[in-house]
């Protein structure tokens, strides 16, 4: 079929393929009373489509106040379009649109393809290419290592000198109890001192019983 379009002093035909329309159209602006039970504009608006397939179907939507036409072809519903639509029904201006059809690859649903399966924690596996990260080696700061091995107890060692805002920070060693030398004594010297006894605990004397004068 060709249908040819005049636009100004230019005329294009367009080549129409009723094997790519669909087969079903979807009626529009329908009066209220088609919906009702048992109404005559049903039997009307149906003989309007019949003419066009004996085998037509209608599925009627009241809430969206639409009337699907089914047909057993496209070329019927195409040739009931082109003489139905905008037409005059009961009053009301009848649009006629070819109702989209879905295309559904698999009518069964699958689970998704396992590409970002790993995000979910804790992961089955790993992914393909992931390696176990190494841990950094620890830095080791000799500076302050140093400083702490030169301090000794009963001196003061400044770590922040004062400024006309902030207090200076000095800290104090704390003296050597033993009053010694500072280093801690070998084993051989702590095998050689005998070790201070240690106190032993008193128990707390019970109070004598004084029995009470009886009534």
């Amino acid at each position: 079929m060709q249908q040819t379009e005049k636009g100004g002093a230019e005329e294009a035909t367009v080549d129409v393929k009723f094997t790519d329309l669909p087969n079903a159209l979807i009626a529009c602006k329908v009066p209220k009373d088609l919906f009702s039970e048992g109404s005559s504009l049903k039997t009307t608006f149906e003989a309007l489509f019949r003419s066009f397939d004996p085998e037509v179907q209608f599925q009627y939507f009241k809430s969206f106040r639409r009337v699907r036409i089914s047909f057993s072809d496209a070329l019927s519903a195409a040739e009931a379009r082109l003489r139905l639509h905008k037409t005059d029904f009961s009053g009301k201006e009848m649009r006629l649109y070819f109702a989209q059809s879905v295309h559904i690859g698999n009518p069964r649903l699958e689970p998704p393809k396992p590409d970002k399966q790993f995000l979910i924690s804790p992961p089955a596996s790993p992914p393909v290419g992931w390696s176990q990260s190494l841990d950094a080696t620890p830095v080791v700061n000799y500076d302050l290592l140093c400083a702490i091995s030169k301090l000794g107890p009963g001196g003061k060692y400044e770590l922040h000198t004062a400024t006309p805002t902030t207090p200076s920070v000095v800290v104090h060693v704390c003296d050597d109890e033993r009053g010694g030398d500072s280093s801690a004594p070998d084993d051989s010297d702590q095998d050689d001192k005998p070790r201070p006894l240690r106190p032993k605990i008193v128990q707390t004397r019970r109070p004598d019983y004084t029995p009470g004068e009886e009534q």
